[in-house]
């Protein structure tokens, strides 16, 4: 009995120690500090051993990642207020005889900075642009992230700030954390788009965990299981019903799905089950077969360009100007 009594005492140790290792993971996952000087966010590479080594232990500290590229048409710079208090930063950019108006939503740890490529060809198909910074990323307020569970509201002031200069034909475009975003928002907040643009959405916030940790080539369990308690008590959300993947049958507009065949943290299964949900007859579905988990503006941009083309509706292709393009994180 005292060996049993023993291993028991180390179990309850190990654990012990490993929840307080994930309780520090999720809270700097889902916080990013402010970055007054503006310093470029490092790579996990660039990082001296004994910060990978308190990285381990603690969680990467995230700071805000900067501003530091520029739409080279006119454009305006615009002040959101969502309706829980939060400052949010836009660009918006006016197209002649504009076709509609995308608002883009970028992704984790990203901001409007970093899909400078995506809004360059939207304004060249002669769409007006609204692209944000999310709360606590980029010239936004605030510090918490919760990986698009809130920053439903965000999208919400968005969409009512295009909706209130008249625009009637609102596309919706994001990117990984702003896919699903997207997807949540939409029977949240009865948003009506007339057209929905998701690439590589998580189909749930336990599978973008779980993408996260495998990514970084851990063991999924029991670490994925014990984030997501943490995550969801720290923030006070309930992390495990955030389902992007049972959104997507509130979807009954048409919507064009974009997946990487080389994404490590959303697999096929997960991008199936988002395509089988959504509620739409008018769907598709588009494999980038040389991306993984990025902008496949960037990567493939022939293709994307395209796949894009052929989904929006366009009467006419004004000459516009260029934009500066930051490569993005995600």
């Amino acid at each position: 009995m005292i060996w049993f009594r023993r291993s028991l005492r180390v179990v309850l140790v190990v654990f012990l120690l490993l929840n307080i290792i994930l309780a520090f993971h999720a809270n700097r996952f889902t916080y990013f500090y402010d970055n007054p000087q503006k310093v470029k966010a490092r790579k996990a590479e660039e990082y001296s051993t004994a910060e990978k080594v308190g990285g381990a232990l603690f969680g990467m500290k995230f700071i805000k990642a900067p501003v530091n590229a520029y739409p080279q048409v006119p454009y305006e710079t615009v002040r959101l207020t969502t309706n829980d208090g939060f400052s949010l930063e836009g660009w918006y950019i006016p197209a002649k005889q504009a076709q509609g108006t995308v608002i883009l939503c970028h992704g984790h740890a990203s901001n409007k900075a970093k899909i400078l490529a995506e809004t360059q060809f939207f304004h060249e198909l002669g769409y007006n642009t609204l692209s944000f910074d999310f709360r606590a990323h980029g010239n936004s307020s605030g510090n918490v992230c919760t990986i698009g569970y809130r920053e439903t509201r965000d999208l919400e002031a968005a969409y009512e700030y295009v909706a209130s200069r008249g625009e009637k034909n609102i596309v919706l475009w994001g990117v990984s954390m702003g896919a699903a975003t997207v997807m949540k928002a939409i029977p949240e907040h009865n948003l009506k788009p007339s057209r929905v643009i998701l690439e590589c959405p998580f189909a749930s916030m336990y599978d973008a965990v779980k993408g996260r940790i495998r990514s970084m080539h851990l063991p999924t369990s029991p670490a994925a299981e014990l984030l997501m308690v943490w995550g969801g008590l720290e923030r006070g959300m309930w992390s495990f019903g955030y389902r992007p993947d049972e959104y997507a049958k509130a979807l009954t507009m048409p919507t064009l799905l974009n997946w990487g065949a080389n994404d490590p943290r959303v697999l096929r299964p997960e991008t199936d089950a988002i395509y089988r949900n959504l509620a739409t007859p008018d769907k598709q579905l588009i494999i980038f077969d040389n991306s993984a988990h990025q902008s496949f503006c960037q990567n493939e941009e022939g293709k994307w360009k395209e796949a894009i083309s052929r989904f929006l509706p366009v009467t006419a292709r004004p000459a516009a100007g260029p934009i500066a393009v930051a490569v993005s994180n995600e």
